[in-house]
């Protein structure tokens, strides 16, 4: 396989080339100009992103804002897809299980661990 790599190359005439010039690494067509910089959150177009100014959100009342938290609660809970029953059962099985199984696996480690301290601790004279 490493013979055919070897085999393989690409000559300067093969490069690919738009316009007659080459094709720059960067893609940036070799202007070498940096990026426009514009303020967080505008565009170029200084269009402000579609944002709406932070001043809009406080001018609403407290109850105001508390009604419409609960409102976008309701509609995002109609969205959630509920498990069934035999779903919730099923995964409420493997947990148990689970949580069982390493209990005593741990407890098991733990036994091990202290039997062979306290006869380490022994044999050597403590």
């Amino acid at each position: 396989m490493a013979k055919k790599f070897e085999k393989i190359s690409v000559s300067e005439e093969d490069a690919i080339e738009s316009d007659g010039e080459p094709v720059d690494e960067l893609g940036d067509g070799g202007s070498g100009a940096p990026p426009v910089k514009t303020a967080a959150g505008t565009r170029p177009s200084g269009d402000g992103g579609g944002r709406r100014p932070k001043k809009a959100a406080q001018e609403a009342g407290l109850f105001t804002r508390i009604a419409q938290f609960l409102r976008d609660t309701r509609a995002e809970m109609r969205r959630v897809s509920w498990p069934t029953l035999l779903v919730v059962r099923n995964t409420t099985l493997i947990t148990l299980v689970a949580v069982v199984f390493f209990a005593i696996y741990l407890f098991a480690v733990d036994r091990v661990w202290t039997f062979l301290i306290d006869n380490l601790r022994t044999a050597l004279g403590g």
